[in-house]
């Protein structure tokens, strides 16, 4: 178990610091002059498949956590998880029905899922009382660090932002066209 759990840990922090990075990359190349067409149309055409994807391998690596390695999620680790999980269901279900109306919903949802990430990480690092961690498990427990910093919240706040930014350039190149 330790074996296959330290493995998750680096393949989980490498994709979560190549995904910070893509973002912030991602936001830079959006408010250049430089911008193309070419970034439009690929977040128009693959923006659902991306978001898609990085939410069901969120909530796997949540499931990974809770129910393979054991740890325990504190409540806003819930209340996330509350965002995090339908998004496999309707961005799965948009992507069958190749219904693209529904980035609305999962924008709307990944928004949410952020402002609770962000909030977590602010008590998770300030070492905050928050008011919402009451349970045996805080909210500052350090299952998983990695890298110095990334933990399970970073990974989470880092699974949000990808999604919020890749349905919110959906929703906006969709528009251009």
């Amino acid at each position: 178990m330790i074996d296959l759990l330290i493995v998750v840990n680096k393949i989980l922090a490498v994709g979560a610091v190549a995904l910070q990075v893509f973002v912030v990359v991602a936001v830079i190349y959006c408010f250049t002059p430089l911008r193309k067409d070419i970034f439009g149309d690929f977040f128009a055409k693959n923006g659902l498949k991306m978001a898609f994807a990085m939410a069901l391998v969120a909530s796997c690596g949540s499931l990974f956590y809770s129910n393979y390695a054991g740890f325990n999620p504190c409540p806003l680790c819930w209340f996330q998880r509350v965002f995090m999980y339908p998004q496999v269901i309707i961005l799965g279900l948009a992507l069958i029905k190749k219904d693209e109306k529904i980035v609305d919903y999962g924008l709307a949802m990944s928004v949410v899922g952020l402002v609770i990430s962000a909030y977590h990480n602010f008590v998770y690092f300030s070492a905050v009382h928050s008011v919402v961690c009451t349970t045996a498990e805080t909210c500052m427990t350090p299952y998983v660090t990695e890298f110095g910093y990334v933990t399970i919240p970073v990974m989470a706040l880092t699974a949000f932002a990808v999604i919020t930014l890749i349905l919110g350039a959906k929703k906006y190149y969709d528009r251009k066209i």
